[in-house]
Order: C-alpha cells, then structure tokens, then sequence
C-alpha cells in the first residue's frame, strides 16, 4: 500500500509548492501514454523516491531487459519469468499499461537458438519451429495482461537494407510474416509493433513504411511503428523526424516514441542511433561533464526537450504512446554507450531522482489542450 499513499500524498506536497498537480500522464490525457523503462531498482521497489514519482508521472512500462531472449529463455527447455512475472505485476497493480520487449532480436539471443546439439547452425525448419514456441510460449504466458509487444526489434539497416541477422540467413525474409503471426496466434488481442532506432533518416523510414505495407497486404496485423528516440542535441534534424511520424502514420498505423532520452555528450563521429555493438575508446575530452552539467548545455537539453514534445503535441492523431528509455539519468544506459565510464544527462530526473525543472515546462505544454487527439 506504500506505493498508493505517496501518490495520494504528492500532489498534495507539489500544489504547495506552486507546482503543477499533474503529472506528465495527466498532462497527455486523451492524447498519448507516457511510458518509462523499468529494471530491477524499480520494478522491486527499491527506491521509494522513485516510485513516487513513478507513479505520478507515468502510466505504462516496458521492461529495459528481463523479457530478452537471453533473459527470460536462457536455455532451450527452461524460461526464467521471476523479473518478467514481477514488471506485469508492477504494472497492472498500477493500472499501467505494459509493453512487451522484445520477441524477436539479434541481439542478447541465448547461444542455443541457432546452433545444434553438435554447435553446427540449425537447419531452417528447426529454427522455425525455435521461433513459434518462444513467440507462443512467452506472449501465451501474459495473453490479456501485456498491452502490446515489440514483435521484432532493429531488422532494418541505416540504409534501408534488411539487417544480416541469423533469422535472416536460416529463414530469409519470411521471418517477418512468421513473427507476427506467431504472436498474433498466442494472443489474438494483443496490439504488436515493429520498434527500431534512426527512423528519422529517409531511406529507414521508407524501408520501414515498404515493410509495414507488405505485412498488413499479408493480412498480419501490425498496429503501430515505435521510433526509438536516441537523440542529440543537435540531432537528428526535427524536420525529419516529425516527417517520419507523418509518413509512418500514412501508412495506416500508429506512430509510437520508444526509448526516448536526448544525449548531451560530444559525438564526434556522426554517430547516432542505438547500435549495441559500436564502441569508441574513452578520453576526456569526451567526458567533460563530470562535475555537473553547465547551465548552458541544461538550457539546450530543456529546448530540445520541449521542441520535441511540441512536435508530439501536434502529431497527437498519430502518436499513442511516448516512453522515456530510463527513469534517472544515474541509471541511464548512455553512461556507457558509446563509451564506457562517461556522466551523462539524458532523462528527465536527475541522480538524486529530482524531476528537473524541465518537467514542469513539458506538463505547462501539454495541459495547452489545443489540438486534442483524435482517437483512431
């Protein structure tokens, strides 16, 4: 009950402080869900500081890794649902929604999927049927309590070519169709989507709008795009990726802003987007906020931030949901990508889980009630 009584308590704190009562969900009401990603530290309750503001500002998770091949199918007849079992729990005992992440990736995959009892890779067939039961085996478990699963997650190239995956090679491209049927079988109910990082790049976003039309004239269903929302200062261009909502939408889904933090650290390299595998060796030079974050570089980060949740203000027709990828920037996975041992500040609270004043802008923002949402 400890969780209920701070949520009670809170607003209550804030309007003497002359803050805003609502919170970010509040401020989306009947345009979008405000999401957050949740690990360990949250899910089990760690942090009560947490856990208040949790409550207030948000009304659906997703898990950052516990519903990761390797994590909850760690061997080929076993599956681990402690972590998973809890963050459904989490939610649905604070009537949020939950997001499934993920069904499908080549990345964080158990060693077992793909090879033989000898370590020779499986035959396609045998794939197949290790992709059905895992589809089947994991959304039939929460059939009716998950909101929404990413189906396939980072299939696609910078390009617009289809990522070389080993579902890729054993399978081919049939491997799409399949996933989303599979899911769709498991749990005919359920909203399934297609998740994937540097949407705002046009030849992404084209080959991402060629696959959504080539699913749904299978008749699989797919119901949304989420635009993974690693983000810089100064990239990528907003035009652009207001424009991938636009055209994502266009296609006849949804639009959903997954993994959302803005990194304010030098990129030096033209790098953006969220491939695991880059990796940059460490310098100074390119850590220089240890200390703090300067009033200067605040100031961009709030800017982008509000620049941001105007655009998903006035897209509000096309967007169903805004998740932030991390609640604190202490936990934040951008300390160490794409270097290790950096101080970043990419979210909306701070290391010592303080909203900053940011928060309160993007609430003033989004209670201008101009431009209601539409629902589909």
């Amino acid at each position: 009950m400890k969780h209920r009584i701070i949520s009670l308590i809170m607003p209550l704190i804030l309007l003497g402080t002359g803050a805003s009562a609502q919170g970010l969900k509040d401020a989306a009401r009947n345009r979008f869900l405000v999401g957050v990603c949740v690990e360990g530290n949250e899910i089990y309750e760690r942090r009560p500081q947490a856990e208040a503001l949790i409550t207030r500002h948000f009304n659906s998770i997703v898990p950052g890794n516990c519903m990761k091949h390797q994590f909850i199918h760690p061997e080929r007849d076993r599956y681990n649902w402690r972590d998973a079992d809890q963050t459904v729990r989490y939610g649905r005992e604070r009537g949020m929604a939950v997001i499934g992440h993920c069904l499908v990736w080549h990345s964080q995959v158990s060693p077992w999927m793909f090879v033989d009892e000898a370590g020779k890779e499986v035959t396609r067939d045998t794939l197949i049927q290790r992709l059905h039961d895992h589809i089947h085996t994991v959304v039939s478990r929460y059939r009716g309590l998950v909101h929404g699963w990413d189906v396939i997650n980072e299939a696609i190239n910078d390009d617009g070519s289809l990522r070389e995956t080993p579902y890729l090679r054993i399978i081919g491209p049939e491997y799409f169709e399949m996933a989303f049927r599979f899911a769709h079988e498991a749990d005919p109910d359920v909203e399934l989507y297609y998740n994937d990082y540097s949407m705002a790049l046009p030849a992404k976003r084209e080959a991402v709008c060629r696959l959504v039309r080539d699913l749904r004239a299978k008749g699989c269903r797919i119901d949304a795009v989420g635009m993974q929302s690693h983000l810089g200062l100064t990239y990528p261009d907003l035009a652009d990726y207001e424009e991938s909502i636009r055209a994502l939408s266009d296609c006849g889904v949804n639009v959903m802003v997954t993994e959302l933090d803005v990194s304010v650290l030098p990129n030096p390299w033209d790098f953006q987007g969220a491939d695991v595998n880059q990796n940059f060796e460490y310098s100074e030079r390119m850590n220089p906020y240890t200390a703090g974050l300067p009033d200067s570089v605040y100031q961009q980060l709030e800017t982008r931030y509000l620049n941001l949740f105007d655009i998903y203000r006035r897209n509000a027709d096309r967007i169903t949901r805004v998740t932030f990828w991390g609640f604190d920037d202490g936990s934040s996975w951008l300390n160490g990508f794409p270097i290790h041992g950096r101080t970043n500040y990419p979210l909306l609270f701070d290391r010592q889980l303080q909203p900053k004043p940011v928060v309160e802008k993007i609430v003033r923002l989004l209670e201008d009630r101009k431009g209601k949402k539409k629902r589909r």
